[in-house]
């Protein structure tokens, strides 16, 4: 009787993929299944050929099998014989990354592909990131010298801080003027604090907001009477610029050569013109002569206003209390508001129909 040889199923549907001789059977044909009484096994125990009741009337010998399927089945007893353990793959470690290092960030990431590289400030996620960082720096360093002794405000250092169009280019963001506002009290706040004791670090941090013209250190040359006894003024207006020459006399005004009757012909320009010296009763002790151009009547008028306390404080500078008072050593920079489209005037709308 032809010697059997154990065969397993497994590994004979694992393995061999093609048709093998003698049996000429596919390979289907020995992959356990209800409809395949040859190759049925159980669900816990590999069924040999041999144990089907259908393999009794064929023939196993090695003189019957292929010569490829009795390789596959040596090698399949070698394996068996001698398991192989799975390979095992050593642990992934992950690159250690210096956040601080901008180099390491870079090359890191490139090298692997999970790294995460935080941002320097946490106000990276901000809409605002620079801006929020300079108003947190200050409000950390004025909270870290509030105990300081300060000064009142009205004798504290004078100081120009940067515009906002200038802050806006310096932090390149486009930030609102409320926002900017904040962090000009805190620069004043610190400012305040008594110059004897302000610390190195305070006074290098507002220098950075400082404007760099200081408007401030700006002298101005004082004005003097001429030889011939005549002071000089200027003023504005709106759209108007006046040059008045003040010399002392009885009271005389002349306006571009005119007279003051004849280039103002209301009076409440007139007064305008000459308020300067009738606030302080010089109008019968100087002459005025004026030089006027652009704008209107009323704009004239308000312009040879300034330009004549400008030039009577030349004469007497007793008197700028006086003209403070009286409203004629501030310019005024009031300007009429441009029309908008839609509307009747700069504020003004058109009446509202229903129908």
């Amino acid at each position: 009787m032809a010697s059997k040889l154990p065969i397993s199923v497994t590994r004979l549907t694992s393995r061999y993929t093609t048709p093998f001789h003698p049996l000429h059977l596919p390979l289907r044909a020995f992959r356990p299944s209800a409809k395949n009484p040859l190759l049925r096994r159980s669900a816990t125990t590999h069924t040999s050929i041999h144990d089907s009741p259908a393999a009794d009337g064929l023939d196993f010998s090695e003189e019957t099998l292929s010569p490829a399927l009795q390789d596959l089945i040596a090698e399949d007893a070698v394996q068996s014989n001698n398991p192989e353990p799975p390979p095992s793959t050593p642990p992934r470690r992950e690159a250690e990354l210096d956040i601080d290092d901008d180099d390491a960030d870079d090359e890191a990431s490139t090298s692997q592909g999970l790294a995460r590289i935080v941002p320097a400030s946490p106000s990276y996620f901000t809409g605002k990131p620079h801006f929020t960082d300079s108003l947190l720096s200050l409000q950390d360093l004025l909270r870290k010298h509030q105990t300081l002794p300060s000064v009142p405000p009205t004798q504290a250092p004078r100081a120009a801080w940067r515009t906002l169009p200038q802050y806006r280019v310096m932090v390149g963001e486009p930030v609102r003027a409320a926002k900017y506002h904040q962090i000009v009290e805190v620069l004043q706040r610190l400012n305040r604090i008594h110059p004897a004791l302000l610390p190195a670090e305070v006074a290098a941090t507002m220098a950075a907001y400082r404007r760099e013209v200081d408007p401030f250190a700006v002298v101005r040359r004082p004005q003097r009477v001429d030889a011939a006894g005549r002071s000089f003024g200027n003023g504005r207006r709106k759209a108007s610029s006046a040059i008045v020459y003040l010399v002392e006399g009885e009271g005389e005004v002349l306006v571009n050569g005119r007279s003051l009757n004849a280039a103002f012909p209301r009076v409440h320009d007139r007064e305008s013109a000459i308020w300067a010296l009738k606030a302080t009763g010089r109008v019968d002790k100087y002459n005025v002569w004026a030089v006027v151009r652009g704008g209107g009547l009323t704009g004239q008028a308000e312009s040879i206003t300034l330009a004549v306390a400008k030039a009577l404080m030349v004469h007497e500078p007793a008197l700028k209390p006086a003209l403070r008072r009286a409203g004629c050593v501030t310019r005024d920079p009031r300007r009429v508001e441009r029309k908008k489209t839609g509307h009747v005037k700069a504020r003004k709308m058109p009446a509202w129909v229903k129908r």
